[in-house]
């Protein structure tokens, strides 16, 4: 999730959950090659496992993003051949690969020519008019053929005529029926569920049929839920309250602050950390209002996580 998946975001998400498998936020093979890698691929070793997510169309330039990720100690790369923005259209990637599953399978062969770790797939079930199951199996067939086992599915088709990205999440239905047949039909393959999943009831039920599940944004804005997945989903003995993971994840604010990273970089990640709960709202005021300021501290954290305590019920 461009924007939104930085490192500051994973790795509070990793104080939450041990196990999950954390994604970085898309980034183009161009920028890797290019760009400053440092800011754009950089991340705390407490993150892992770590997958790299890019976007790209080009096999060469693909390939040399994949091995300098695999060089920066990523776990995983995939490639995006799912995101439906206006950015990744006039590049001709994100969703438009869905309708040139040659060019997808010749850029993972690439890719995996070069490096030793997974290359994976994010795709949608088809785009705009496509018939969404033979888009579907044909482009799954295509790119498993190159070498491709794990495909994280979204369970939609992308409208690139038409629909903002915001309603592509919202607007196609979506056809879960249609990757549980691609399951059964493909058994040797590794099929992750993504698209409109929010709690993790559902996340148990869909592991009836698929390999795992991805949650987005669900996971970002109630990230409370991510304490409780290593032992609902993972077997561990107990849930990782917000509070502990506030304490948990307070070393690596401190950290960063004296980086000279800005307070706010990092709380604007936590706001809803305690949805639904007693004292949530003066939980965001308080980080809203002051985790932006300069010089802005932990202990605008102190007073708001002193918020919240204050408006719990009595024992």
């Amino acid at each position: 999730m461009m924007d939104w998946t930085d490192r500051h975001c994973r790795a509070f998400h990793r104080v939450l959950t041990k196990s999950a498998l954390l994604w970085s936020e898309m980034v183009t093979a161009d920028a890797v090659l290019n760009g400053d890698r440092g800011r754009l691929l950089g991340y705390s070793a407490q993150e892992h496992p770590l997958v790299l997510q890019l976007g790209g169309s080009d096999p060469r330039k693909l390939a040399e993003a994949a091995r300098i990720a695999e060089g920066f100690g990523y776990d995983e790369v995939n490639l995006n051949c799912g995101c439906p923005s206006d950015r990744v259209q006039s590049g001709a990637f994100g969703a438009c690969l869905m309708a040139e599953p040659d060019l997808v399978a010749d850029c993972v062969a690439a890719m995996r020519a070069v490096v030793s770790v997974p290359v994976t797939v994010k795709n949608r079930i088809a785009i705009d008019d496509l018939p969404a199951r033979e888009t579907l199996f044909t482009f799954i067939d295509k790119v498993s053929a190159a070498g491709c086992s794990v495909f994280t599915v979204h369970a939609r088709a992308a409208w690139l005529k038409g629909l903002s990205p915001k309603e592509n999440r919202e607007v196609p239905p979506l056809d879960y029926g249609l990757v549980a047949e691609l399951k059964r039909a493909r058994p040797e393959l590794t099929i992750v569920l993504n698209g409109a999943i929010t709690t993790l009831d559902q996340c148990t039920g869909h592991l009836g049929t698929f390999d795992g599940v991805m949650l987005g944004r669900a996971a970002y804005q109630t990230p409370g839920l991510l304490g409780e997945v290593d032992m609902r989903l993972f077997g561990a003995a107990a849930p990782v309250t917000a509070s502990e993971a506030i304490r948990n994840y307070e070393p690596y604010i401190a950290a960063r602050l004296a980086e000279g990273v800005s307070l706010h970089a990092m709380t604007r990640h936590m706001l809803g950390l305690f949805a639904g709960q007693p004292g949530a709202r003066q939980w965001r005021r308080i980080l809203s209002e002051q985790a932006p300021r300069k010089g802005a501290g932990l202990d605008v954290l102190h007073n708001a996580l002193a918020a919240v305590e204050d408006n719990l019920p009595a024992a």
